[in-house]
């Protein structure tokens, strides 16, 4: 049997991605919109939001909504302003809290466990008819949550609230993949690695040659990297493919010497 020529073509797909004004939201909605995917991408802050559509148009049919993904009511009307179809729901906004453990406060699991994985859930459910209406048994809706290699093995640098959200939306990825697969939507996570970004821009300016020195493709991810798993994840290439966490890291987790 011959493959399909279009394994990696969204060409009329409709995508959603949360934190897609910066870091690795901007590579992932770059590629879904070279891939022929129209883009609706959010984020909190209504600048960073027109910039980011401003430079994103150049690949095609994007548009940014501010909204502030850590409360339930903000997905809700995200999703509202969504519409009643969707084929792609990429959940990338995330936070982050270094402090050391003595210090590290009640306020630093609050903030990261609302936006890396309530946030996700709620947009899940407020979005659900939305991926259903767009569903088929043969091209299935898709959820694609973007974990960490956090959450796989223990970083050198501990980030308590982080490393655990990201456990935990990986394994929201395994729960809702097994429920929602039966209505022809799949749900995958993605766990980058060191990838350049405002989040990482500390840990790379110190840290940035050794890291890279210690992944197995000796060097750190591109954008290229991010978009290309998630056109293939959102394309007919990854439409039996569900309940997965794909990490994106040159083989730094998965290779760990634990040495």
């Amino acid at each position: 049997m011959a493959l399909h020529a279009d394994l990696f073509d969204l060409s009329g797909k409709y995508a959603l991605v949360t934190g897609g004004t910066r870091g690795i939201g901007v590579m992932i909605a770059r590629g879904l919109l070279q891939a022929g995917a129209r883009v609706i991408i959010s984020s909190r802050k209504a600048d960073a939001c027109a910039q980011a559509q401003r430079s994103l148009s150049e690949f095609g049919d994007v548009r940014a909504i501010p909204a502030d993904l850590s409360r339930h009511d903000e997905c809700r009307r995200l999703a509202d302003l969504v519409g009643d179809s969707l084929d792609i729901l990429v959940n990338n906004a995330g936070t982050m809290w270094r402090e050391p453990l003595e210090t590290f406060p009640a306020e630093a699991w609050d903030t990261v466990l609302d936006l890396n994985v309530k946030a996700p859930f709620w947009l899940v459910q407020a979005l659900l008819p939305a991926l259903r209406k767009a569903a088929t048994a043969d091209d299935p809706a898709r959820i694609i949550n973007i974990g960490s290699i956090a959450a796989i093995h223990v970083a050198d640098s501990p980030n308590y609230s982080y490393a655990s959200s990201k456990a935990a939306l990986h394994q929201l990825t395994r729960v809702l993949a097994r429920e929602l697969g039966p209505q022809h939507v799949t749900v995958n996570a993605v766990a980058p690695g060191p990838f350049p970004s405002q989040m990482m821009a500390s840990t790379l300016e110190v840290m940035g040659e050794a890291i890279a020195a210690k992944a197995p493709l000796r060097r750190l991810g591109r954008d290229d990297d991010m978009a290309g798993v998630a056109v293939f994840l959102a394309g007919r290439a990854g439409a039996y493919v569900t309940g997965t966490v794909i990490p994106v890291d040159g083989g730094i987790a998965t290779t760990a010497s634990g040495t």
